[in-house]
């Protein structure tokens, strides 16, 4: 039986690291989360923020999946889609789910995120 996602793994390319902690540390406000040695010999960095838990791993021939994506629940999204904004992250409303406020956004290396909170 399912009982919970652990992580969502997205790629990224050799070198990116850089630009990937300062999108996902100070643009969407997670922590990095150190990997196992084994693991971290390999390249890529994770990231967390309460339960969330999104890993980053280096693919040789990376290219950024155009439709599939994690999608991160949110609260108070128009302050965090005006955040990612202001720091100069890409910030696309999208209002075609019922019942949710949603944009989508795009991480330094192409890979996109959905963000999403129910309209209570």
């Amino acid at each position: 039986m399912l009982a919970a996602v652990d992580h969502v793994q997205l790629a990224a390319p050799a070198g990116s690291e850089d630009a990937l902690r300062a999108y996902y540390v100070d643009v969407l406000g997670m922590t990095e989360i150190p990997k196992p040695p084994a693991l971290a010999a390999r390249g890529g960095c994770w990231f967390r923020s309460g339960p969330v838990q999104l890993h980053l791993g280096i693919e040789p021939d990376f290219r950024p999946a155009r439709k599939a994506h994690p999608g991160l629940r949110v609260t108070g999204i128009t302050a965090y889609a005006t955040r990612l904004s202001s720091l100069g992250a890409s910030v696309t409303w999208d209002d075609n789910l019922p019942g949710h406020r949603r944009f989508y956004s795009d991480d330094p290396v192409g890979n996109r995120l959905e963000f999403l909170e129910p309209v209570t």
